[in-house]
């Protein structure tokens, strides 16, 4: 009798790698135009650390909300009502004419965008039960590679001149209609989800899987940094040209691609606890480069050692949680996603605190503190019955 999870299992992964990448597409494209959002504001940065806290707070409204309704429905139909929300939102937030209105389009996108990444994440956990080998990095890696290729074309808009509105639409509309293949794709419920039908709205992490969320706090912390803040740190702090900011982000990314992408071989060769530690020390010493800013060289240089570090944490974080024998799926998804997602959207506006009160130098400075606890923290990651 055959495995309908194994039957659809190839079909199902490069739709849930379609999502990721459609997913990287709009924080690249989001991470490439803040310089031009936050000087249509007119707010320093902590006015905009502030707006940028609302679209956070979407996020973490949406956790505990997606954790339940994954229990409930499943991941993969909530994946797709949710790619599509997604590329509503964002298109919402580059129209937006005023503060007020991009404070509402900006909670919406972060909403959607915290939803589906757990959902994806779910649907990507079950597709890589059904291979029955690491595939969860190779998602992420593609995640990275739309939003590096985003924030190559958001530099290319600028150069050519395009609005936010102008840029944002047409993204929207050469990704729109991706969604009807995603809607397409059949995926069967797994066999545990109607016993999980009572999940909790609020879970919080339980046992070694509060470690794990403090793992993907710290790793998310690096990577929301580098999405919202090093364009800015390069301009203000740096002195360099608009036109080169968005680098920085591209070179991250492309190293977070290149990490991901091999990340799974890696990690079966390795194991998930060797590969954090050793992805922990990476990460700092990519941190120290770029705090030093001793030309743009370095910056590049630290900004892609960053990426190598920070890559597979969060997807090892994942799976972790996906497989927790503690907890229902959809709630520790949403648990570790309460610290990790919440650390990538509200560590930002607070590290925009941070820049405002002594400089953005100090922002990274103090990412590059706290990524010393990644190599404690990664014991964690090992599943004990």
């Amino acid at each position: 009798m055959s495995d309908p999870f194994k039957d659809h299992a190839s079909a199902a992964r490069r739709v849930v790698s379609a999502i990721f990448f459609m997913c990287g597409t709009f924080i690249g494209m989001w991470a490439s135009r803040i310089p031009h959002v936050k000087e249509a504001t007119g707010l320093d940065e902590s006015g905009f650390g502030l707006l940028l806290l609302v679209m956070a707070f979407g996020a973490f409204v949406a956790f505990p909300l997606t954790g339940m309704l994954i229990d409930r429905m499943g991941a993969a139909p909530m994946s797709k009502l949710l790619a599509a929300a997604n590329v509503a939102a964002f298109l919402l937030v580059g129209l937006a004419p005023s503060v007020a209105l991009l404070t509402l389009a900006l909670f919406f996108a972060g909403f959607t965008f915290g939803a589906l990444d757990i959902s994806m994440n779910g649907w990507g956990a079950e597709v890589e039960t059904a291979y029955d080998r690491p595939i969860m990095s190779s998602y992420h890696g593609l995640f990275s590679l739309g939003a590096g290729t985003a924030a190559l074309v958001g530099g290319l808009a600028i150069e050519f001149g395009l609005s936010v509105p102008v840029h944002f639409a047409l993204w929207s509309l050469v990704v729109a209609p991706f969604l009807i293949w995603f809607w397409r794709q059949p995926w069967p419920r797994e066999d545990s989800a109607a016993q999980e039908s009572k999940a909790p709205l609020f879970a919080l992490p339980k046992g070694a899987l509060i470690l794990v969320g403090l793992l993907a706090l710290v790793a998310a912390l690096g990577e929301g940094a580098m999405t919202d803040w090093a364009a800015l740190y390069q301009i203000e702090d740096l002195g360099y040209p608009e036109s080169l900011a968005p680098t920085a982000f591209t070179v991250f990314s492309v190293a977070m691609v290149i990490m991901r992408l091999a990340g799974d071989r890696v990690i079966a060769r390795f194991g998930p606890v060797i590969v954090a530690r050793m992805s922990g020390v990476v990460a700092l010493a990519g941190c120290l480069l770029l705090v030093s800013g001793l030309n743009i060289w370095m910056v590049w240089a630290g900004s892609f050692v960053m990426g190598l570090g920070y890559a597979v944490l969060f997807p090892l974080a994942m799976s972790r949680a996906a497989s927790d024998p503690n907890m229902s799926k959809g709630s520790a998804l949403a648990a570790v996603a309460t610290l990790g997602y919440g650390a990538f959207l509200f560590g930002p506006p607070l590290l925009g605190f941070v820049g405002d009160l002594l400089s953005l130098r100090a922002s990274f400075a103090t990412v590059a503190i706290l990524t010393l606890a990644i190599p404690l923290l990664a014991g964690a990651l090992k599943v004990r019955d």
